[in-house]
């Protein structure tokens, strides 16, 4: 999914804000231009090798993209493991090293991460309702804080669409 028409977020990008898997709070108001994608990931899904493409994604443009990583449990229990137990996993398997949030729920209802809630209201971001289809769903921020594209889990990080939208 594309934002056509340039719409612009009733609420800033910029205010939000998420507790890491460090244990640290990381303000997106130090994402000012930058692109950003986040994408909800969980370590015992089909798509997981997506963390590798993340990873040489993030390696190629980490100048210009900023990646961060949301584990859920939200589909099929595929995220049971603790914010350690993601965090070694994401390591030792894949390299990670773009930043990785606390385990929350990032689909729409009570508890929803606020990031996620941000990014699947329109009344919010400006034009999205759609909430992450499956693990390894991404949404991609402009430089400017808006909310550009919607890429459903089955597109890979690497592929001529995802890179077409990082350059534009």
């Amino acid at each position: 999914m594309l934002q056509e028409k340039n719409v612009k977020p009733s609420v800033s990008f910029y205010s939000l804000s998420v507790h890491l898997n460090n244990g640290n709070d990381f303000s997106f108001e130090k994402l000012r231009g930058k692109k950003v994608m986040i994408v909800n990931t969980a370590s015992n899904c089909g798509y997981t090798g997506q963390y590798s493409e993340l990873q040489k994604l993030y390696e190629h443009s980490k100048q210009d993209l900023f990646i961060l990583a949301f584990p859920a449990n939200d589909f099929k229990e595929q995220e049971k493991g603790s914010d350690e137990e993601i965090a070694q996993f994401c390591r030792v398997n894949y390299g990670v090293s773009f930043p990785v949030a606390k385990k929350s729920r990032v689909i729409k209802g009570d508890g929803q991460n606020k990031v996620f809630e941000w990014l699947t209201y329109k009344g919010l971001n400006g034009w999205n309702d759609k909430e992450p289809s499956w693990n390894f769903s991404k949404y991609l921020i402009d430089e400017q804080g808006n909310l550009t594209n919607y890429f459903d889990p089955a597109v890979s990080p690497l592929s001529e669409q995802v890179l077409k939208a990082l350059q534009s």
